[in-house]
């Protein structure tokens, strides 16, 4: 993207479309939460100090978005009109500068000079009909080339704040109509008494807009395809009164496009079961609709068999369906899926009836495209976590098993982890060292992921730079390096080393410990010690601090556990007793063989639903 910049005293200020648009989604010069949401994952993608949600008035830009900008501006959430998101609202397009003071148009402008910007990179803000209302921006105070991947993340998040400006106004523009279905469900029942017809037509109106508003509002808070499909049941309830809403996503698979139906979480439908992926040439009404990109109505069975596969016409039959209606689910840059209702009974959709779902299609299929894109990230994110687990070594001389349990919360991706790897240069005969360690970063999100993996990364490294290994001085370096680079690394960790007891049996435990829960062994006699000693938990704010280290010999057939606080904590309970529960567990089935005992203290002890990470690593002398 290259920079577009009108000349001098080509800008102009917001037409009124633009201000009513802003004042429906109800932004002002105040934070809002959603708008700061998108700030702050834009610092955070981008690497930037700054980022800003700037809308225009006629006067000055307003930012409701903002992370970043130092006081006064941050105070105001205001700048004046010569803001460089004028550049953006004038022409349209994303202003991508990477060094204004080398820019001879930019380096003088009133808004470089204020809020010192150096490098900038700003996306349009647009409404349904394409309308600019202000954008999205990125600012650093260095020179920088904004990377094609940074440009595409700006962009991604621009459209996702885009989203969610236009179901704002949206909701804002049914709210201002529900005055007028209101006078007019008064009006029908006050001909009540003359008309019978009339008063269904008025009925049939309520539910319309009811349907309108409760899409408006319950889609608006949706955060993944499952909660989109959950509130569809219960959104359809009075329109139609329809048997069954189903939503069919498009995927391609193995290169070509099919439709996946989502399933209901708590409820079993044959249909989701019997047919849960559709190819888009079936002839099928679903498929119909998103290959010809347009509402299909099947009104009875004739219908079905006169235009459909006898396939088609199998499965319905099986379901009890006699009308059905599917609507194509239009995302702001392709066809998302379909929408499916379907009736058990002959159902006649009036012209009402279907602009109201037509409508409500358009507010499921923008929950469906924000919905889209964050389960796409927290995809992703999810499987680099997992990635980053590795396989235990193999080792002949101690056992090993893992346990990694995420998060039910499939928004939470946390920093939990464990690693068990071998050291170099063991004496000829001799079993090789083993280190190992159990660590929980603080925070669950993406941020927290992507430092677990570096400090996992570190930690290794710096244990390998430092022979003969201590624990406490390969931690200590963490500590040194993540200070210096500076990566924000706060959370607690168990590092530790296994040796071989020479010319005796069992092995030599060396252990630190930075403020993690405390590691259990259990002995052959089935007494388990808690291993309390420990230092402070890693923290930027800490500073350097000294790191200890602690030994003791772990005779054969003891078992050592270390685990994260997810196993032992839970809202309302104190984690003592988790421990103490976890001490007991270990104390009658510590004897099991590993995989076993590691499954049973999970099963045991973790929530059935966890709302944070688990994570079990059990070490046994043969």
């Amino acid at each position: 993207m290259a920079e577009q910049i009108r000349k001098p005293g080509t800008e102009t200020g917001p037409d009124a479309a633009q201000q009513q648009a802003v004042r429906l989604a109800g932004l002002s010069a105040a934070p809002d939460a959603d708008m700061d949401r998108f700030t702050r994952l834009v610092t955070r993608l981008l690497r930037v100090p700054v980022a800003l949600v700037s809308l225009m008035e006629r006067d000055r830009v307003i930012l409701p978005g903002m992370t970043g900008l130092p006081e006064p501006r941050a105070g105001d959430r205001a700048l004046p009109s010569h803001a460089l998101c004028r550049y953006v609202v004038s022409s349209g397009q994303p202003l991508i500068v990477p060094d204004a003071r080398a820019n001879d148009r930019l380096r003088t402008d009133p808004a470089i000079t204020a809020l010192g910007v150096v490098s900038y990179a700003g996306m349009p803000l647009t409404d349904s009909d394409g309308l600019v209302l202000g954008s999205l921006c990125a600012i650093d105070h260095r020179p920088r080339t904004w990377t094609d991947g940074e440009q595409r993340d700006l962009a991604d998040l621009t459209a996702a704040c885009s989203a969610e400006l236009r179901l704002r106004i949206l909701s804002a523009q049914r709210r201002s109509t529900q005055k007028v279905l209101e006078t007019a469900r008064a009006t029908a029942e006050q001909a009540r008494s003359d008309a019978e017809r009339l008063e269904h037509e008025a009925q049939a109106g309520l539910d319309h807009a009811e349907l309108l508003l409760r899409a408006s509002e319950e889609l608006a808070q949706t955060s993944g395809l499952e909660d989109v499909r959950r509130r569809l049941r219960d959104l359809f309830s009075g329109v139609g009164k329809p048997a069954y809403v189903g939503l069919l996503v498009a995927e391609k698979v193995a290169d070509k496009q099919e439709l996946r139906r989502i399933p209901h979480p708590d409820i079993v439908y044959a249909m989701e079961q019997e047919v849960p992926l559709l190819p888009a040439d079936a002839a099928f009404p679903s498929a119909r609709a998103f290959r010809e990109r347009r509402t299909v109505f099947v009104p009875d069975r004739q219908g079905l068999v006169a235009d459909h596969s006898p396939e088609a016409v199998a499965v319905f039959d099986r379901m009890g369906f006699s009308t059905v209606l599917c609507l194509p689910l239009w995302g702001s840059r392709a066809l998302l899926g379909v929408l499916a209702i379907c009736w058990t009974k002959p159902h006649q959709v009036s012209i009402t009836e279907r602009a109201t779902l037509t409508a409500a299609s358009g507010y499921i299929a923008q929950a469906v495209e924000r919905a889209l894109y964050l389960d796409e990230r927290i995809s992703v994110a999810r499987q680099l976590q997992e990635a980053m687990l590795t396989d235990l070594p193999l080792a002949d001389h101690v056992e090993t098993s893992a346990l990694y349990q995420p998060s039910a919360n499939g928004n939470m991706i946390g920093g939990d982890w464990y690693d068990a790897y071998h050291l170099p240069s063991a004496p000829s005969g001799q079993p090789a060292s083993l280190m190992i360690t159990v660590g929980d970063i603080t925070g669950h999100d993406m941020h927290a992921a992507t430092v677990m993996g570096q400090v996992r990364s570190m930690l290794r490294q710096a244990t390998l730079d430092h022979p003969p290994y201590s624990p406490a001085t390969a931690v200590t370096a963490l500590e040194a390096a993540c200070a210096v680079l500076p990566i924000e690394a706060g959370g607690t960790l168990v590092h530790a080393r296994l040796d071989p007891v020479h010319n005796g049996p069992g092995w030599n435990l060396t252990w630190s410990n930075a403020g993690h829960p405390p590691p259990l062994l259990r002995t052959p006699d089935a007494h388990v010690t808690l291993l309390t000693e420990h230092d402070i938990l890693l923290h930027q704010d800490f500073g350097p601090s000294h790191r200890t280290e602690h030994r003791l010999t772990l005779p054969p057939h003891s078992t050592l556990l270390l685990y994260t606080d997810g196993l032992v904590e839970h809202p309302g309970h104190d984690i003592d007793a988790g421990i103490a529960r976890l001490v007991s567990l270990l104390a009658r089935h510590g004897d099991e063989p590993l995989s076993h005992l590691v499954r049973r203290i999970s099963k045991r002890l973790a929530d059935p639903h966890p709302g944070d990470d688990v994570v079990v690593l059990a070490v046994r002398v043969p």
